[in-house]
């Protein structure tokens, strides 16, 4: 049996770079975090005593007898990529819900070949786990999705991540002191806004209009390595994270009408209006879980404020996607 555990990622500037259509051709960058929420997938060889091949549990049960059948995109490419030849049971667990803006679906493929290469006896590099999981995801299941959930799963930790040419994905660890890591988490706050939406429609929308929004997304590229700046600066100056962050949410927000809604905007005007610097909604946009960024002092104010909303505490996780657990079985 294997259990592998991935994080979640949280993503601060640079989102909808990392789209093929936009870094092809102009490159892509962004700044993300893993943080200490997970995917854990569990996988084992299915005994022989039963009529089918595959049991997959999730928010759904499958049992089938061949791969084609499966309905679960992810899982049917995954286990035709890996080409295991025994029968398989897997079960997907989460912290936190899917498409709500953290690389949930992301995480769960990049953990899911985690503990299919492991129950295949291979160990594998975090570069080629984050690229394999890119290659299923655009090229084969042929997703609304970038480059950038399931490099942050795969490698784990607080990055810099650049997109396009022959390298496709180049990840920059940001080396900061702890204390100005404690203090960067200090100023983060996050909610669930319990709105459903789907990531891989709104994304496509956006991909659509990338030839007619390069300039908004070069200058959303640019932050990346403001806020770079911004971090290895003093200690006094993180406050202007927040304000780029606010900066980043607005022209995010210009890239198609479904990013947000007015209910969204109500909870962002909201945590403004009780102090918040900046903040934005994370993921492909429409609802989920939205960051807010704000002085410490600010914190309680703005949790009043949004009191009829879920506060989700977090913190920046350093390891990307791990087997935590792997026992031998016996072959039937």
């Amino acid at each position: 049996m294997i259990i592998s555990r991935t994080p979640l990622r949280i993503s601060f500037f640079g989102g909808s770079t990392d789209y093929p259509a936009f870094y092809q051709e102009h490159g892509g960058a962004v700044l993300n975090t893993a943080i200490n929420k997970y995917s854990y997938v569990i996988c084992r060889r299915l005994p022989p005593f039963f009529d089918y091949n595959y049991r997959i549990r999730y928010t759904l049960r499958e049992e089938t007898k061949t791969i084609a059948e499966i309905k679960h995109p992810s899982v049917r490419e995954c286990l035709n990529f890996i080409n295991l030849n025994f029968g398989i049971e897997i079960q997907h667990n989460a912290d936190l819900p899917a498409m709500s803006g953290l690389g949930s679906s992301s995480a769960f493929t990049v953990g899911l070949l985690n503990a299919l290469y492991a129950l295949k006896g291979e160990l594998i590099t975090k570069r080629r786990l984050a690229l394999d999981a890119i290659h299923i995801e655009q090229d084969i299941i042929k997703e609304n999705v970038g480059a950038q959930d399931q490099t942050a799963a795969a490698f784990g930790g607080f990055n810099r991540i650049e997109f396009g040419g022959t390298r496709k994905i180049w990840v920059s660890p940001i080396t900061l002191e702890q204390s100005k890591v404690d203090i960067l988490q200090s100023h983060l706050m996050l909610f669930f806004t319990g709105f459903p939406r789907n990531a891989s429609e709104i994304a496509g929308e956006q991909i659509k209009r990338v030839p007619e929004k390069i300039s908004e997304l070069e200058k959303m590229m640019a932050m990346v390595e403001e806020a770079v700046k911004i971090l290895n600066g003093p200690e006094s100056g993180y406050p202007d994270f927040g304000r780029l962050l606010h900066e980043s949410w607005m022209l995010k927000r210009s890239l198609t009408p479904r990013i947000t809604s007015m209910a969204i905007d109500d909870i962002y005007e909201a945590a403004l209006e009780a102090g918040a610097l900046g903040g934005k909604l994370l993921g492909a946009g429409g609802g989920g879980f939205i960051l807010i960024f704000a002085l410490p002092e600010m914190r309680q104010r703005i949790k009043e404020k949004l009191s009829k909303l879920l506060y989700v505490p977090f913190k920046f996780h350093d390891l990307g996607s791990q087997i935590v657990y792997y026992a031998p079985e016996e072959n039937f």
